[in-house]
């Protein structure tokens, strides 16, 4: 009997966390915008498993909630009276999710690549990057944009990417304008 496609994401869902549960490394593909401007959709992640006392706040994390993968930046550690549990939110989201227990937090994201540059995410949130990710969260014109400008950067490179910025906000200064020949001009 062939199995459902949910079986088989049940199953890679559980081969992952097991992996990660003894401190293995997976390769993640990013899908939504909660942590916007940090993790952008696409980006491939690495998620190292991590034992409790290797994770801090500020940390991008990996948790299995509701038999889906989240990831969200560690907030808070709590320890309660005879359990510890982690605190996270999404960098563009307005509210903390509820307590995840130390079973949920399978490890935290020690790489980003995108396109075609490879970083290791901060793990402090600058007052530039939480206004940014305050105005993703409320505007949802503004996130469209921003994702369309982003993905237009992946595909054709930064130079059509400001062309394209330049053609919705007008020039901007720190961004040189480029002639149709590609050659740029301060």
């Amino acid at each position: 009997m062939p199995s459902m496609p949910e079986d088989r994401e049940d199953l890679k869902l559980g081969l992952a966390a097991e992996m990660l549960r003894c401190h293995g490394t997976i390769y993640l593909k990013a899908w939504g915008t909660s942590m916007l401007p940090s993790v952008w959709p696409g980006d491939l992640l690495t998620i190292q498993g991590s034992a409790y006392d290797e994770v801090v706040p500020g940390d991008i994390v990996l948790v299995l909630r509701n038999d889906r993968f989240l990831i969200h930046r560690l907030v808070q550690r709590r320890r309660g009276e005879d359990c510890l549990s982690w605190i996270t939110r999404g960098d563009a989201m307005p509210d903390n999710d509820p307590p995840a227990a130390s079973s949920e937090l399978l490890g935290r994201v020690a790489g980003v690549r995108r396109g075609n540059r490879s970083f290791v995410p901060s793990g402090r949130v600058s007052p530039l990057h939480s206004a940014i990710a305050r105005m993703l969260y409320r505007a949802d014109r503004f996130r469209d944009l921003m994702l369309r400008i982003h993905a237009a950067s992946l595909q054709a490179g930064p130079r059509r990417a400001a062309q394209l910025f330049r053609g919705a906000f007008g020039a901007v200064r720190g961004i040189p304008e480029t002639s149709p020949s590609g050659t740029s001009h301060p």
